[in-house]
């Protein structure tokens, strides 16, 4: 038998099967992707080592399609980049997010923008000894308020009188607006933060 003119596996459609996979909820592994390429396992081994592997083509693909070029500007306009970016692909894909933070980041495309953030501040200013803290705050913010997307509208409903809270839920906005106007807030708090600590940083 002739052997097909273009292979039946690639690292991208292996990643787009897997993203898939994930964000259908079913059980997450090579076994279950096989089967769902209509191949062996052991096909997919001579593309990739592994779920480790198979899970940071996912982390790559993901980057490309949600930071597909490094932020340049100041580093206030690489921080707001960079979190909308991480925000879309972690509110689009809640189910592969588990799998994402349980395994150590090696992907290019990955650490090129995550170099790229923590070399704009240190270049703003902020000491190395605290930029990666700095980049691990901004990374659980971005995760926190794409996994807020999936919030319901009704995030409170008091059974007993408040003094300020059920009439705030009342007039407060629900939903998609709500988690925009929310994301928007703590990023513009965020930066001020970080602004200030910046300044106190200058004048030690």
């Amino acid at each position: 038998m002739a052997r097909p003119k273009v292979p039946l596996l690639s690292a991208d459609r292996i990643a787009d099967a897997a993203i898939e996979l994930a964000d259908s909820g079913a059980g997450f592994g090579v076994n279950a992707l096989a089967r769902s390429l209509g191949v062996t396992p052991s096909s997919l081994y001579n593309h990739v080592d592994g779920r480790d592997g198979i899970i940071e083509l996912m982390r790559g693909r993901l980057a490309h399609r949600y930071l597909p070029e490094l932020p340049t500007g100041t580093w206030e306009e690489v921080v707001v980049a960079t979190l909308q970016g991480l925000r879309r692909l972690y509110a689009e894909h809640p189910a592969i997010v588990p799998l994402l933070v349980g395994k150590t980041i090696t992907d290019d495309t990955v650490i090129a923008s995550y170099d790229a953030l923590a070399t704009a501040l240190v270049d703003s200013g902020f000491p190395d000894d605290e930029v990666l803290s700095v980049v691990a705050v901004l990374d659980a913010f971005a995760l926190g308020f794409g996994l807020d997307v999936a919030s319901p509208d009704d995030i409170w409903q008091p059974g007993a009188p408040t003094r300020s809270l059920g009439r705030l839920i009342a007039s407060a906005e629900r939903g998609d607006a709500r988690s925009e106007r929310v994301f928007e807030l703590g990023l513009e708090l965020l930066l001020d933060a970080l602004r200030l600590r910046l300044a106190r940083l200058r004048d030690d």
